[in-house]
Formats: C-alpha cells, sequence, structure tokens
C-alpha cells in the first residue's frame, strides 16, 4: 500500500520532461522497491534532481535570473537569452569586477548557457517560438504587454507549446492601475512597506542592505514554478504564472501587516529591536562590536538573566512574561545595554557558549565568510570562469541526503552557447546558424 501510494506521488515528478531521458529505462517501481539503481544514482548525484528539465530564460537584473539560477543548481538546463552586443544588465554593473566581468553578474548566472538572439527580428521572435516548443518553462521580467507585441506572450505561445508553463515576474502584477510601470527592487520595497519599518528609530527609513524584495519573488517563483509543473503532470496542460515584487513585499509582510490588519497597529521603525518580542536586538559590547541576542521565549530570557548573573530581571514581574517585556522594553533594554557594555564582544561569546541562549556577532563580510559553520556548510562555491578565473560566490543553500555530489559551470559569457542551443536543441546546421547570424537576428 505504501509503495503504491509512493509511486502515485512521486511518479509524476519522475516523469516530468525527463521522461526524455528516463521513459524507456526507468521503472518507478523499482526505483521504489530497490532505491536508486546504478545509472540513476551515479546521473541524480552529478546532475540534480531537476535533470531532464528545460528552462527558457529571459529575464534580467535579479530576481528572474535567481529564480533561474536555483533551477540551474538544482540540475534543470536553463538557456539564457541575452541581448546581442549588450546582455544582461548587471555585466555591466560594477565595480567590482573580476576580470572583465561584474561580480553581480557572476554572483547569480552559473549554470546557465547564454544564447544571444535579436528579439525585434522577425528571425529571432521565430527562434524563441521554436525554443519555447522544446522548454519546460519559460521565465520573463517584461514590462506587461512587450512580448505580447513582439508576437511571444502566453497567448501566442500556449498554441505553440501548450505544456509550457510560462512565468511571467514583473514589477506590479499584469494588469492593474501600475502595470504599466517599470519596476525595481528599491521600488517596490518602498511602497511595499518594507523601508517604512526599516531603520534606526527615529530616524529616516532605509533600504535593507540586499535586495531581498528581488530574491524573495525569485523564490515564489521556483516554488510556483514546481507546483505547475506537478500540476502538468496530471493535467497535460501548462500555465500562466504571475508574480510581481509588489505582491511579494506585501506577503512577506508576515506578522507586521497581521499586526495592522488584525490589531491595527502602524509598524514604526526599531532599529535591530522587535516589535512583539523583547529583547530580540542588537547590544554594543564594551569593544564597540555587536552581539545580537533572540530570546524568542519567556525560558529563553530565563537562560539569558542566569548567563548574566541577573536573574533578579525574570523574578521582576515587569518582565516574567513576554507580553509584560513588551510593554517595559524602555525600562529593560537601558540595563540590558549597560551591563553588555561591561565586557568585549568576545568575552560576551565565551559567556554564552554553551547555554541555551541565542545569540550570535554582528558579522562583516570576511568574518562571514571565514565563520567556521559557514564553511562546514560549503557555502562558498567556486567555478573556474575562462576569462574572470576562479569566481568564488555563496553556495545552494539546502543539502539532500541522496544527493551530495552537483557539477556547476561558470557563468556563460555573452552569446557563448549560441551555437550550441541552435544545434543541439533546435537542430539547425552551420549554414543555418551563420545565416541567422548574417541577418542580426543572432550573434555568435
Amino acid at each position: 500500500m505504501y509503495l503504491d501510494r509512493a509511486v502515485r506521488l512521486a511518479g509524476p515528478l519522475l516523469m516530468t520532461t525527463s521522461r526524455r531521458h528516463f521513459a524507456a529505462n526507468l521503472d518507478t517501481r523499482r526505483y521504489f522497491s530497490q532505491g536508486f539503481i546504478n545509472e540513476e544514482k551515479a546521473l541524480y548525484r552529478t546532475s540534480g534532481p531537476l535533470h531532464g528539465i528545460r528552462i527558457l530564460d529571459l529575464t534580467r537584473i535579479l530576481a528572474g535570473p535567481f529564480c533561474s539560477m536555483l533551477f540551474g543548481d538544482l540540475g534543470a538546463e536553463v538557456i539564457k537569452i541575452e541581448q546581442p552586443g549588450k546582455g544582461d544588465d548587471t555585466r555591466n554593473w560594477g565595480p567590482p569586477f573580476q576580470g572583465d566581468q561584474s561580480c553581480y553578474f557572476l554572483s547569480i548566472n552559473r549554470n546557465k548557457k547564454s544564447v544571444a538572439v535579436n528579439l525585434k527580428t522577425p528571425e529571432g521572435k521565430d527562434l524563441i517560438k521554436k525554443l519555447a516548443a522544446k522548454c519546460d518553462v519559460l521565465i520573463e521580467n517584461f514590462v506587461p504587454g512587450k512580448l505580447d507585441k513582439l508576437g511571444l506572450g502566453y497567448e501566442t505561445l500556449r498554441h505553440v507549446a501548450p505544456s509550457l508553463i510560462y512565468c511571467s515576474i514583473t514589477g506590479f502584477g499584469s494588469d492593474g492601475p501600475y502595470a504599466h510601470r517599470s519596476g525595481y527592487d528599491v521600488v517596490a520595497a518602498a511602497m511595499g512597506g518594507l523601508m517604512h519599518i526599516t531603520g534606526p528609530e527615529g530616524g529616516e527609513p532605509c533600504r535593507v542592505g540586499v535586495a531581498m524584495t528581488d530574491l524573495a519573488t525569485g523564490l515564489y517563483a521556483k516554488g510556483a514554478i514546481l507546483a505547475a509543473l506537478y500540476q502538468r503532470e496530471k493535467t497535460g496542460i501548462g500555465q500562466r504564472i504571475d508574480c510581481d515584487l509588489l505582491s511579494t513585499q506585501v506577503a512577506i509582510l508576515s506578522h507586521i501587516a497581521g499586526n495592522y490588519l488584525m490589531a491595527g497597529l502602524k509598524a514604526t521603525r526599531l532599529g535591530t529591536a522587535h516589535s512583539s518580542i523583547v529583547p530580540y536586538q542588537a547590544f554594543k559590547t564594551k569593544d564597540g562590536q555587536f552581539l545580537i541576542i533572540g530570546a524568542g521565549n519567556d525560558k529563553s530570557f530565563k537562560y539569558l538573566c542566569e548567563a548574566l548573573n541577573m536573574e533578579h530581571l525574570r523574578e521582576d514581574e515587569r518582565f516574567m512574561q513576554n507580553k509584560d517585556r513588551v510593554t517595559n522594553r524602555r525600562i529593560l533594554i537601558p540595563v540590558l545595554e549597560k551591563r553588555f557594555l561591561e565586557k568585549t564582544l568576545a568575552e560576551w561569546l565565551a559567556v554564552f557558549e554553551g547555554t541555551d541562549v541565542p545569540y550570535g556577532p554582528v558579522q562583516s563580510m570576511d568574518q562571514v565568510f571565514s565563520d567556521p559553520q559557514v564553511l562546514h556548510n560549503n557555502m562558498i562555491l567556486e567555478v573556474n570562469h575562462p576569462t574572470a578565473g576562479n569566481v568564488r560566490a555563496p553556495g545552494p543553500a539546502v543539502r539532500y541526503s541522496a544527493i551530495s555530489e552537483f557539477n556547476h559551470s561558470p557563468p556563460p559569457q555573452l552569446g557563448q552557447h549560441t551555437t550550441e542551443v541552435l544545434e543541439s536543441v533546435l537542430g539547425l546546421s552551420p549554414n543555418q546558424i551563420a545565416l541567422l547570424d548574417k541577418v542580426g537576428a543572432i550573434s555568435i
């Protein structure tokens, strides 16, 4: 019974577009009853669980490229379409550069094949249609309506490729009063409330140090695409997915939004502090460093008081429960701030080591990437780039028990794989490719 249920649930995932590779020789029941046979085990361990899925990536900047990179990290074939002679905007976002490549671009474009196609030419548009018919997923982040005008919108391509998952990532959505606007992370972060709640108490709103709205949108898009692929295995039909920066930002306001929608509480900027948990913030130490304390419950506060040799605080009725500490934060926090100024950061780290207090130092980039746990988790991925040399960037944050060896390719040079993809995916001859290059449809 368990085996039958496992086959029903997992069979469709195993038989996604990867059926092109496995249908002839993969017996799902044998897979579950005997585990990986040698061939599949070797393939999954080196190619990733999404081996056989093909992504047509028409995105640039961050949200879309981050999404497609995650698919590439999991073994999908990602074909990145770029404008000849220019490419993704982030290729020129710098300094810093490594060799002749922008570090920004290098950070979010590994495991992709770059194909330089001029979408303004009839031949270029035709290539995109043909590639879409050979792909499982298309991801784009053009202003709504732009691809429709080019004859590459969903309503056109779904007739060419009925099983295609077409994911649009926009600033504000595919329709509505702001749909026509261009959208960037910083705009959505401002309009979606994130900047309003970020910054020092009583100070001006601040931009978050990394483009979290873009990154979160990329994660939302990835999950939506995976769900759509699974649904397609049950229906045989593709669909359009609409992701946008503003909706993502509003969605991830989480409890801050809930506090307002349910209790009418308008959030304000609190620096590193938390509106509903105390103490849950950074404290300055004797040597000018900062230590984060995250006492997320009353037991954690008890442990904190013990470590600080301030047991009287947990017995004070003003601080016994979190709701009391939130109410009386103006009394409690100065007391804790004074205590933390008595020792250096290193001394406090030694005090808290081995306790149940949630704590950690505020670390700079050099400290992050020399941190023993970060190194243990293999969070620095190195690939060799033909012109930039050894490229180092954060690696995948997820590890799999059955997959331990991923093959990663370096971020592509502009148009590096144009000929390869047109030959292997579309079956074009060298003469056909040369003609496309001659008329300006591609760049090789």
